[in-house]
């Protein structure tokens, strides 16, 4: 079996193959970029390699960081060379992975393939290779395609106007061959994507535009168009965009995720600044639209920048078997998991408190809130308490284990966190009923990046080296 699949290429056949497959060891170690922009240290942001492996002696430690060429890239997501869209290709191996630099615009692709717990830097694609053959800048997210090539989308042109549009690297020697778009239309604001070659249908989201959000949010920067309300939808064929799905002004569709199953004509959408997932589906008459599902209420607050506090939704995740919906509220500092047996009626059964703006004894007091009786403890771990609030998520195969960070991005972390970016983010792993839904802290888990070599850091994305539910897609 082991040696049939091995010939088959990277990931695997489906979803459920990934989720219960014999053959799916659980996860050993992860790979986190680790950012110094905005923190006062002049060091480059580099990729940890951090074992989760618990019979490990380095269990909860980072075993290996691979430091970047240049200063304040702002490391941010990362991608697959290759991934279960490729599983019918035997020449393919996922053995790089794709790490875009949010601020700098370069594009570094680390070779974790000759050494998996010690990555190396391969190749450098410098700024100038995206101004020159695409207009864009400021890369996101990177997924790789059937054909072997990877697509980058971007948050904007080289001069930090916003722009949505994307570039194509390739597979091989990971050039840039241009951008993936046709035509004229191209959408103002760009972030995230996920594409569903079933469905003939790529759709992206929106952030802001890279000059606005690149030190700080500001809320009247919202009300002036700067930031995004669309989930935009694109032709896969033909490369053409086709549709925009209006969310509301000031929503904010951040990370946006395809059920698994590649039949399915639907997902999800999680909008950071209006709290609220909505559902997309394509309709009867074959365009795309979309539905409110979940909304977590803002918090009347005193002591806080604005009087109304947001959960701020920023990163979602679907479990492989499409059984559960999970996501974070950055400030207000909870992790939710939702039943979406019915996609159309979420349902949550499991929430858990990580910190955030709003717990007890801190600077903020609520003074109407929908949902809780009274303000959350501060969130203590191995005698640590932690500042921030629950960010980045990724999910092991089997579905048992939610791994948390806390920063979100330099810029905004040191608005809303100064904590954390004097002491540093943490990763955490959550312990998950999958039978009935259930969250639970593993009080045994810490990595506590603020006691790093060259100081504390804001470690940001979590990916397995065989890949994960949000870097796979399956055709």
């Amino acid at each position: 079996q082991l040696a049939k699949c091995g010939a088959c290429g990277p990931g695997y056949a489906t979803p459920l193959d990934a989720m219960k497959g014999k053959y799916c060891p659980r996860e050993e170690i992860v790979y986190l970029p680790c950012i110094y922009r905005n923190t006062g240290i002049e060091k480059p942001d580099y990729l940890a390699t951090v074992d989760v492996n618990p019979k490990s002696p380095h269990y909860c430690q980072v075993i290996h960081r691979l430091p970047m060429p240049n200063l304040k890239d702002e490391l941010h997501h990362s991608g697959w060379n290759a991934c279960s869209s490729c599983f019918g290709d035997a020449t393919k191996k996922r053995n790089r992975l794709i790490l875009p630099s949010l601020i700098s615009s370069r594009i570094y692709v680390v070779d974790v393939g000759t050494d998996l717990r010690a990555p190396r830097i391969h190749k450098v694609v410098e700024p100038v290779e995206l101004f020159w053959k695409g207009n864009v800048a400021n890369p996101h997210t990177s997924h790789c395609l059937g054909s072997g090539d990877i697509l980058i989308s971007c948050l904007g042109d080289p001069s930090g106007n916003g722009k949505g549009g994307f570039i194509v690297l390739d597979g091989e020697t990971f050039e840039v061959k241009g951008n993936w778009e046709n035509g004229e239309k191209v959408p103002p604001l760009g972030y995230d994507f996920w594409y569903q070659p079933r469905h003939n249908v790529l759709m992206s989201t929106e952030w802001g535009a890279p000059k606005v959000l690149a030190d700080g949010f500001n809320p009247a920067d919202v009300a002036r168009g700067h930031y995004g309300r669309r989930i935009n939808v694109w032709d896969w064929s033909t490369h053409t965009y086709i549709q925009a799905v209006d969310l509301g002004q000031g929503s904010i569709p951040l990370e946006i995720r395809f059920l698994h199953n590649p039949d399915a004509a639907e997902g999800f959408v999680g909008c950071a600044l209006s709290g609220a997932v909505h559902r997309f589906y394509k309709t009867e008459k074959g365009d795309w639209a979309a539905e409110k599902v979940i909304e977590v209420p803002s918090k009347k607050v005193q002591g806080w920048v604005l009087p109304d506090m947001p959960g701020l939704i920023t990163d979602i995740l679907i479990s492989l078997d499409d059984r559960f919906l999970y996501f974070s509220n950055w400030l207000h500092g909870d992790i939710r998991q939702y039943d979406i047996s019915n996609t159309r009626q979420p349902k949550l059964v499991g929430q858990v408190f990580l910190g955030g703006s709003i717990t007890k004894g801190g600077p903020v007091t609520v003074v109407e809130d929908k949902e809780l009786q009274c303000q959350p403890e501060p969130f203590v771990i191995k005698g640590k308490r932690v500042p921030g609030g629950p960010q980045m998520i990724q999910l092991s195969l089997d579905g048992k284990r939610l791994y948390v960070t806390s920063s979100l991005y330099s810029g905004w972390d040191k608005q809303f966190y100064p904590d954390l970016v004097k002491e540093g983010s943490v990763m955490l792993q959550i312990d998950v009923d999958t039978e009935r839904g259930g969250l639970k802290v593993n009080k045994n888990f810490l990595v506590d990046f603020g006691k790093e070599p060259d100081g504390p850091v804001l470690a940001h994305e979590i990916r397995y080296p065989g890949g994960d539910c949000t870097s796979d897609i399956w055709m």
